[in-house]
């Protein structure tokens, strides 16, 4: 879990956050993407190691200050790249909970075979998961049995908006995103960056994240914007393409978030 001693000057420093949020490189306070390299080297992730350049994993955990022994969510978890980063990273006493939506695996069945096998390799000789669990259930419902030390999502932040959600779902998974955390819990979102403006339509045409509708979406539900990274910035994308085109992908502009709940409501 957090040192308390960092928690405690994090604590102290919501307000401020709360108006300028600090900038973050891929090294911050004591968190490096050096001391993640159990996780990055785990041997389940071999075929992962190709996208590490452009994703770099290190720094990633780095920014969202993952611990030994925390209880994590990866939210909206694909194909199981960021979910096998996290197995190792929280340690023999910690947990993953890798939550697959319900409608992902109704659009591409291929969803619940890759959840299966990323939490294959960290459960036992009879298959029973370890410390990585699976969940799966509605997109704005995973059902986390715990409350959680912190939670990430990678690149879908957007689908919350897609035409094909039911209506209310991007309110009722913001909502739930802030309560599945324990008090001084943290949210790390990443997402593609839309235009000034896009709003939802850039969202649903082309899996892009207005950035300001996003953060009026997490604040208003009571998070605190704790610091910004520009780890994935990529000035050269002009933002105005779906993130799936071949000239594009794999090299949109993203932000990169960690925002947290106040230890107090």
């Amino acid at each position: 879990m957090r040192n308390g001693i960092i928690a405690s000057v994090l604590l102290l420093g919501l307000t401020a956050c709360a108006e300028e949020p600090q900038p973050a490189g891929p090294e911050t306070a004591d968190y490096s993407a050096r001391q993640y390299m159990q996780a990055i080297n785990d041997i389940a992730r071999m075929d992962d190691r190709q996208y590490d350049d452009a994703r770099k994993p290190g720094e990633l955990l780095a920014f969202a200050r993952i611990d030994k022994g925390e209880v994590v969510g990866d939210y909206i978890m694909g194909g199981g790249y960021l979910t096998r980063l996290l197995a190792t990273a929280v340690g023999a006493d910690g947990k993953v909970y890798a939550f697959q939506p319900e409608e992902f695996i109704a659009f591409r069945p291929e969803y619940a075979a890759e959840q299966d096998a990323a939490v294959a390799p960290y459960s036992d000789i009879d298959g029973n998961p370890v410390n990585v669990f699976p969940l799966r259930g509605p997109i704005a419902e995973p059902g986390w049995p715990e409350p959680l030390d912190s939670l990430i999502t990678v690149m879908n932040f957007h689908d919350l908006y897609i035409a094909q959600m039911p209506e209310g779902t991007a309110d009722q998974a913001v909502q739930m995103l802030y309560n599945a955390l324990r008090p001084g819990g943290t949210l790390v979102v990443v997402d593609h960056l839309a235009v000034e403006g896009g709003g939802v339509d850039a969202a649903d045409q082309l899996h892009r994240m207005d950035k300001q509708m996003a953060l009026d979406a997490l604040t208003g539900v009571g998070f605190v914007l704790e610091a910004e990274s520009d780890l994935y910035s990529r000035p050269g994308d002009p933002r105005d393409s779906n993130v799936f085109d071949p000239a594009i992908r794999g090299n949109t502009d993203m932000f990169a978030w960690r925002l947290r709940k106040p230890n107090a409501d």
